[in-house]
């Protein structure tokens, strides 16, 4: 996937947010939000997949360390539309990284235990319209 927006040298610290608005192209084939150190180190890789590597309407989560990828967690609970317009809100601590969409949450385990935020990017087939950090 391209990456769309990258953003670095952040410093969100835990209990602190990540929301991003954007719109979902209307022949979305998948995207990803990733959040972590760095595009070797994330704490997750969030991809909601509308037909791409197998997957049709599913999200996978999933972390990479120096790298390596992690063993992919997947949720079939697809509150996605093709052309649709989106908020994801993502908020950590120490143990865990919360999803929040609009009428869900998916929790995710900070598995490489980083202590801040200091990287977001987004790839594929999404358009962002507004990123906060709180």
């Amino acid at each position: 996937m391209e990456h769309g927006l990258e953003v670095t040298h952040l410093n969100i610290q835990p209990g602190g947010s990540i929301k991003v608005r954007g719109k979902i192209l209307p022949d979305a084939k998948g995207f990803a939000l990733n959040v972590g150190k760095d595009s070797s180190n994330l704490m997750l890789h969030f991809n909601p997949r509308f037909d791409c590597h197998g997957d049709v309407n599913t999200i996978v989560c999933n972390s990479r360390e120096d790298g390596a990828w992690g063993a992919e967690e997947r949720e079939t609970d697809f509150p996605f539309q093709q052309g649709d317009k989106t908020e994801i809100c993502i908020s950590f601590d120490t143990a865990e990284l919360k999803v929040g969409l609009a009428d869900k949450e998916i929790v995710f385990p900070n598995r490489l235990s980083l202590e801040k935020i200091e990287y977001v990017s987004t790839e594929g087939d999404f358009e962002v319209k507004v990123i906060k950090f709180n």
